[in-house]
């Protein structure tokens, strides 16, 4: 039990220094990322050890259960496909466009705008892909008109983990948890909408107050002569997340599982892309594009973490971590310790475990510990920049585009903002479950 917690601890912390200090090393042409290495080594480690056990490793890699993590990680890209298609299409660069152009020369009505933009699109793709699409375009369209980037910065990564919560498949975290659950999409959404929609009022209106002053100086509009250049291939994308979006919310009626809803809508959309280039000879930008854009260094990631976490609850130490949570109310003890874990070891990790520590409870108690777990993993992941792979990214991408915006300064904005956030969610999904 001891080494297994030692190996686990240090690959934990190896990897919140790597993400801190090393969060990529070259070589040659290619930047690897480091964070997913270190968990790699973690999990190799244990199973060498026979700590992982590599029969119950195979085991529940192989189960026909929904919480198998492959099944997870076939939803979860199938998902992050069709958003990054969209996204390939320009769809949401003409939203932007769009909302500065209905914004006027009001940086309120473009405070506003952007928010419920980030918002609606989260709900309906992925926190994730709405954070890597908006934020260069926020950069680069408040740099051309000189005001401070910060107010809608923040206001877009809070919107993105908030309410990411509202549908399961707007964060993987979600998806593991959920699934581990055997909740269905219908059933989740009953449950985390008035949450969702408390925070996001709540959260809004935080970060308007905060920077009100700022926003009442005028801006002037940079014309933008950015346009769809595919008008087909838009509707194609929209179309296909349209039907999987569909099937997601009647598959628990229909009996099919939602990874293979996504995967299907994914494959069509493939398939179809194929053929239209082959028949067109249309160029193959959108879909060499999209298949490039994937974050395939979480499947190493999501994985390792899955083994480091058998190993933990084979060796009965989820049991001891899950004793020590045991207190009522079960949704503030597990929303807060989730939200905390988050910010240590990353939210996709304290997701797969606490999915553990979760399996001794029943009834109700389980239900609000899930979803307690859930508001945790999205809210937590603007605390702090180590919160969640979405605040990596978005860390790297100010860096690049000469935002200064320190890892104090985000813990400070984090913590004025999350805490009465979390506090709401909470709040409100305690008088539901």
């Amino acid at each position: 039990m001891i080494a297994t917690l030692i190996i686990a601890i240090t690959t934990f912390v190896l990897i919140t220094l790597s993400i801190l200090f090393f969060p990529h090393i070259r070589i040659e042409k290619f930047r690897l990322d480091t964070y997913w290495m270190i968990a790699t080594l973690g999990a190799i480690i244990l199973l060498a050890s026979s700590l992982a056990p590599i029969g119950e490793v195979f085991n529940q890699l192989t189960s026909s259960n929904e919480v198998n993590p492959l099944k997870i990680i076939v939803l979860f890209f199938s998902m992050t496909f069709l958003s990054i298609f969209l996204d390939e299409t320009g769809l949401f660069r003409f939203l932007a466009k769009l909302a500065t152009k209905e914004a006027k020369n009001s940086q309120i009505m473009l405070f506003f705008i952007f928010y419920f933009l980030t918002s609606i699109l989260t709900v309906f793709t992925s926190n994730d892909i709405v954070i890597l699409t908006l934020t260069p375009f926020i950069c680069f369209f408040c740099k051309n008109t000189k005001i401070n980037p910060l107010p809608y910065l923040i206001a877009e990564f809070a919107a993105a983990n908030t309410w990411s919560m509202m549908f399961i498949i707007g964060n993987p975290t979600n998806i593991y948890l959920a699934t581990s659950a055997n909740i269905d999409f219908v059933s989740y959404f009953k449950v985390m909408a008035l949450p969702t929609i408390a925070a996001g009022i709540v959260e809004l209106s935080i970060i308007f107050l905060f920077f009100r002053k700022q926003l009442l100086s005028p801006l002037e509009i940079v014309e933008d002569d950015f346009h769809i250049e595919s008008k087909f291939d838009l509707w194609v994308g929209i179309v296909h997340l349209s039907v999987c979006l569909v099937f997601l919310i009647i598959s628990s009626y229909i009996n099919i599982e939602m990874w293979i809803v996504s995967l299907s809508c994914a494959g069509s959309l493939m398939i179809f892309n194929i053929i239209t280039r082959i028949v067109t000879k249309k160029n193959w930008l959108y879909v060499t594009e999209s298949l490039r854009r994937l974050p395939y260094q979480l499947i190493p990631f999501f994985l390792s973490m899955f083994i480091i976490v058998v190993a933990l609850n084979t060796q009965g130490i989820s049991n001891e971590i899950a004793g020590f949570l045991y207190h009522e109310p079960l949704v503030f003890v597990y929303g807060t310790a989730s939200y905390v874990s988050a910010n240590i070891i990353n939210n996709i990790p304290m997701s797969i475990l606490f999915a553990n520590l979760m399996n001794g409870l029943e009834g109700a108690q389980y239900i609000q510990a899930v979803y307690a777990t859930i508001v945790g993993s999205n809210i937590g992941a603007f605390l702090t920049p180590l919160g969640a792979l979405a605040g990596i990214m978005f860390s790297a991408l100010l860096m690049k585009h000469e935002v200064k915006f320190s890892f104090v300064g985000f813990v400070k904005y984090g913590v004025i903002i999350s805490i009465p956030t979390i506090a709401t969610a909470l709040l409100v999904l305690y008088f539901l479950v």
